[in-house]
């Protein structure tokens, strides 16, 4: 950023105040004195971070222009690591402003989400299009082999080198004018479609003021929807929101077809409703810039851009993968379409079998098959009783303990915070988010307001974790009771927190998560293969009210019914992930490209079946558009390929919670974040690479052996 552009900024917030007195009001310019230094919520306002921000971006371009300036001659010492560690109140700030701007955003938040992207934009621009800085990172490069460097050094300057690379830095002064651009507009775009999206989110509210409208819903289910009216000031009503965890058992429960469809039907066409809230033309927009970006970097698409950093590497690759895993699951869908439309036929019904009906239907079938449905297990899904399950893996597992702190700041009531030890030692700090609200985003995510690493001096920084999930929230005189779905998603968030927990890096670039993004997902998927074991289920499925341990009974109607409705499951996302590969695979801007004609031309092109829709449609598929997944939505279920192979390492020896085997999980991948290859990590810890073999008989749509 330019010193006028600066200048103009400061004006226009008002930020005059000298250095001494910045540190005083602005929480981000002084030492946090908190347990483990986590950020004092209490004390960060709004207006504190743009102030931050600007004296961010001039205390790294000051870092950064230390580094070019250096007389000597370029080596990893003066130039990598420096450079690995510049920048850290621009992270520090960052971390903050986006994960509150995800979990608890307001109007303030989102206006200087869209004032910061482009100068955030600008500002890494200003770096990796730096060509001197560029010239020293080279030559560290291009001479590396005489610096004696350990493996994750080398690991740093291979992706710092490549970064450069991929961000234009080997440009003609001409195209990184035109990548800035292109940068800038696209991070707006990006921001504007998850606002339009959380926005269309929380305006659907399906209100009900018959009683009975409520046939067939659960009493659980009744109570949370009269405290939502309650809430809204419609006290006598019922209100339901297209929140998956209220979402979801309207449509498994509900006998009123015309409100299921009402319902789905909202939430199938957000961002799709020609408002103001519209994400169509976005979509059009940054599939545009992406291509643009990709062909002016040299690769012939954005999937191509994306998967050569990934385990996967080509978009052939990826698209064999997703189609094998197509061909075995669309004859299972096809028979569990048939299967509900028998029943439909059998009651009577003079319709065809829609998605709105496919919820309802398959939980009639589920009960009929195994005596099962989600409100006889709930009473056993206590979230505190889930989350004290969890604790007790990851403690058998790797020692880990869980201890309670109510001095911590947090930034919403509703978060629980932990302190995290092992052997008496501090790890980190986990913080547990729960309940949806209208300030927080739609679906679950881990994050980290600090990473781990170790400082320039060596000294360890321990993390500061937090797991986000929008569960089935408490009822007036309930608790929080999960399904079997949501209990799962806890313990996937968990093993995301995990992978950063038992980190042990030292460059804060190579840490924790940061690995390619189709590896990403074997820690936090490994954990769910934990989540339904019986000596598991032992320990936490507990009845809320009496304290009595899941039944033998039901734990074997429920892994009776496991793989229950896994063709709907894999179809509806692979056609999500297929979606997200074939935009990402385009190779010339479609300047009118019909988002609703495409997506169509697409599902018809691999035979999806009508009763079933996308997990995800374009314009509200945030992963893609704004989430950071674009051409790498396929990743959970190449990262299952692994997770399911990897689990039978512990289910192999008779024990699943074999400390042996744990201890080379957590050595070889957990605490390696990405210091080194993903396959080297993974044959490291397995003996072998993964075949596609165990995900498929892990679905049901194979035999096992």
């Amino acid at each position: 950023m330019n010193r006028l552009i600066l200048i103009i900024v400061l004006a226009v917030i008002g930020f005059t105040g000298c250095k001494k007195e910045m540190k005083s009001d602005n929480p981000f310019f002084s030492k946090w004195d908190t347990p483990y230094e986590v950020p004092p919520f209490d004390q960060i306002k709004a207006d504190h971070f743009m102030p931050a921000y600007l004296k961010a971006f001039e205390e790294q371009k000051d870092e950064i222009r230390a580094i070019i300036n250096n007389k000597k001659e370029p080596s990893f010492d003066n130039t990598i690591r420096p450079l690995e560690y510049s920048g850290q109140l621009l992270t520090k700030v960052s971390r903050v402003f986006g994960a509150l701007n995800s979990a608890n955003t307001n109007d303030t938040l989102q206006a200087i989400s869209m004032e910061t992207a482009p100068l955030l934009s600008r500002h890494r621009d200003d770096i990796n299009l730096d060509d001197n800085l560029f010239q020293r990172v080279r030559s560290v490069y291009d001479n590396r082999d005489k610096f004696n460097l350990t493996e994750e050094e080398k690991k740093v300057l291979d992706n710092t080198y490549k970064s450069f690379v991929r961000n234009g830095a080997a440009l003609s002064p001409g195209d990184k004018e035109k990548l800035r651009k292109i940068n800038e507009e696209h991070s707006l775009l990006t921001v504007k479609f998850g606002q339009n999206l959380l926005a269309e989110t929380n305006d659907f509210k399906l209100v009900i003021d018959k009683r009975e409208d409520l046939a067939g819903l659960p009493e659980s289910v009744v109570d949370q929807a009269a405290a939502t009216a309650r809430e809204m000031n419609m006290d006598g009503k019922w209100v339901f929101t297209i929140q998956y965890p209220i979402m979801e058992p309207f449509l498994k429960y509900s006998e009123k077809r015309d409100l299921r469809k009402k319902l789905f039907t909202a939430y199938f066409m957000k961002g799709d409703n020609d408002n103001e809230r519209d994400n169509k033309d976005i979509i059009r927009e940054i599939a545009r810039l992406r291509i643009e970006r990709s062909r002016l970097l040299g690769y012939d698409s954005y999937a191509h851009f994306v998967l050569e950093r990934n385990m996967a590497k080509t978009p052939e690759r990826v698209f064999d993968f997703l189609k094998e895993i197509w061909e075995a699951a669309l004859p299972v869908a096809k028979a569990e379409a048939a299967e509900r439309q028998e029943i439909i036929n059998r009651e009577g019904g003079r319709f065809r079998l829609e998605p709105w009906d496919w919820w309802y239907y398959s939980e009639k079938i589920k009960k009929e098959k195994y005596d099962l449905d989600d409100e006889l297990l709930r009473p056993y899904f206590r979230i505190e009783n889930v989350i004290d399950g969890m604790f007790h893996v990851a403690n058998k597992l790797y020692g880990l303990d869980f201890s309670v702190r109510t001095d911590i700041p947090k930034y919403h009531p509703d978060v629980r915070t932990f302190e995290v030890t092992r052997d008496g030692k501090h790890v980190g700090v986990l913080m547990i988010d729960n309940y949806p609200r209208p300030s927080k985003r739609s679906g679950a995510w881990c994050g980290a307001y600090r990473g781990q690493s170790r400082d320039i001096r060596g000294r360890m920084i321990t993390p500061v974790v937090t797991m986000v999930t929008n569960s089935t929230p408490p009822g007036d005189d309930k608790p929080s009771l999960l399904t079997a779905y949501e209990a799962e998603t806890l313990f996937h968030e968990f093993g995301h927190a995990l992978h950063q927990l038992l980190s042990n890096s030292t460059y804060p670039g190579v840490s924790g998560t940061s690995v390619p993004r189709d590896f990403v997902e074997l820690p936090s998927q490994i954990m769910e293969h934990w989540v339904f074991e019986p000596e598991v289920l032992e320990v936490y499925a507990k009845h809320y009210r009496t304290g009595e341990i899941i039944p033998a009974e039901l734990v074997d109607k429920l892994e009776k019914a496991g793989k229950f409705n896994t063709g709907f499951n894999t179809l509806e996302f692979l056609a999500a992930a297929l979606l997200d590969m074939e935009y990402h695979s385009l190779t010339e801007p479609m300047e009118n490209l019909d988002i609703r004609e495409f997506e169509k031309q697409i599902l018809d092109k691999y035979g999806m079946i009508p009763e079933i829709k996308p997990r995800y449609r374009s314009t509200y598929f945030n992963h893609a558009w704004s989430g950071g997944y674009a051409a790498g939505y396929y990743s959970y279920y190449w990262s299952e390929m692994l997770d399911a192979d990897a689990f039978q390492a512990f289910k192999e020896t008779g024990d699943i919670f074999n400390r042996e085997v744990a201890a080379r999980f957590e050595n070889e991948i957990l605490s390696r974040g990405g210091t080194r290859d993903p396959v080297d990590m993974y044959v490291a810890f397995r003996g072998k690479e993964p075949g596609i073999d165990a995900l498929l008989i892990n679905r049901g749509l194979k035999s096992g052996m």
